[in-house]
C-alpha cells in the first residue's frame, strides 16, 4: 500500500491554497460550492473552503513540496535530527576534555585512589586491574600534554559545529547543506573504516552503514555534483511536481488545442466557401463595401 504523503502532511499541517491573477489559471483552481468558494490545495489537490492563503502572479506562488519531494523532505529532517543529536553529544565530549585538561592531575589522583579501593574487590572476582585494557586506556590519557588535550577539545568542537550547521541546513532543505553533508560525511568514512579494522562492534557497523546510505541517497536523490542531470534536472523535476506548474501546463495545452481547433476550422471554411464569399471580384472589390466572412 502506497503512503499518501500529501494528504498525510495536509492532515497534520493544513492545506495551502493560492489564487493566481491569471484568469484561466485562477478558474482552474477554484470552484463555487453551497458553503462558499473552495480553492484547490497546492499540496494534496483537494479543494478547501475559505479564502486563499495568498494571491498574485503564478510565478510568485510559494513552492509547496508534494509527492516524492515531500518524502525527501521527511528523510532529510530525520538526518537533521540525527546530526543535531550527534553534534550536541560531541559538544559535551569536547567540554569534558577541556575540563579534564585543566584538572588533569587532580583527576589522575582521584582515579588512582579509587583504583586502590577497588583492587581487593577485583582480586576477589579474579580480575587483574593492572592489566585491564580499560584501565590502561584511562592511564594513557593522563600522559597526554595539556596542549594536546586543548587541541583535541578544539577539534571536537569544530566537528560538532559542522554537524549542527548540517542539521539546521538539512531541516530547511537547503542545497548547500546537502553538499556540506555529503562532503563532510564522506571525508570521515575512511576513519570509520579504520576503526572497524581495530575493533568490530555493532554500533560502529551501524554508524558506517547509516553514513554510507546517507551519502548515496543525497547524491542521487538531490542530483549533486552533476549526477542524473545535476541542478537543472533537479529544479525541473521539482517544478514539474508542483500542482501550480501542472495546472499551468494543462492551461497551455488547452490553449494550444483550442488554437489548433480554430485553425483547422478556418482551413475547412476556406476550402468549402465560394470564391465570391472569400474575395469579391470586379467593381465590388474596388468600390463596394468589403464583406466579412462569417
Amino acid at each position: 500500500m502506497t503512503r499518501d504523503w500529501d494528504r498525510r502532511h495536509c492532515a497534520r499541517k493544513g492545506h495551502i491554497t493560492y489564487a493566481p491573477t491569471e484568469p484561466e489559471l485562477r478558474d482552474r483552481l477554484h470552484v463555487e460550492t453551497a458553503v462558499g468558494t473552495a480553492w484547490r490545495c497546492l499540496r494534496c489537490g483537494d479543494f478547501a473552503v475559505g479564502a486563499p492563503h495568498g494571491d498574485g502572479a503564478a510565478a510568485d506562488a510559494p513552492y509547496v513540496p508534494r509527492g516524492k519531494a515531500l518524502r525527501d523532505v521527511f528523510i532529510l529532517r530525520l538526518l537533521a535530527v540525527e546530526r543535531l543529536v550527534r553534534g550536541v553529544f560531541i559538544v559535551l565530549v569536547a567540554w569534558a576534555v577541556w575540563k579534564f585538561s585543566n584538572s588533569q592531575t587532580s583527576v589522575q589522583q582521584l582515579f588512582d585512589d579509587n583504583l586502590t579501593l577497588f583492587r581487593p574487590i577485583a582480586q576477589h572476582f579474579h580480575y587483574d586491574l593492572d592489566h585491564s585494557p580499560i584501565v590502561d586506556t584511562i592511564q594513557k590519557t593522563f600522559q597526554y600534554r595539556h596542549s594536546t588535550l586543548l587541541i583535541t577539545a578544539a577539534a571536537l568542537l569544530a566537528y560538532a559545529l559542522i554537524e549542527i550547521v548540517e542539521a539546521f541546513g538539512l531541516w530547511a532543505a537547503k542545497r548547500w547543506a546537502e553538499y556540506l553533508t555529503v562532503v563532510a560525511t564522506a571525508a570521515f568514512l575512511p576513519l570509520e573504516i579504520m576503526e572497524l579494522t581495530h575493533k568490530v562492534s555493532g554500533f560502529k557497523i551501524g554508524t558506517l552503514a547509516l553514513n554510507v546510505l546517507a551519502v548515496l541517497y543525497i547524491l542521487l536523490a538531490k542530483r549533486l555534483f552533476g549526477l542524473r542531470g545535476g541542478a537543472r534536472a533537479f529544479e525541473a523535476e521539482r517544478h514539474g511536481a508542483s500542482l501550480l506548474e501542472v495546472e499551468a501546463a494543462a492551461q497551455q495545452a488547452s490553449l494550444k488545442a483550442r488554437e489548433a481547433h480554430v485553425a483547422q476550422a478556418l482551413t475547412g471554411v476556406h476550402r468549402t466557401a465560394p470564391l465570391d464569399r472569400v474575395a469579391p471580384q470586379g467593381d465590388e472589390a474596388v468600390g463596394g463595401p468589403s464583406r466579412i466572412v462569417e
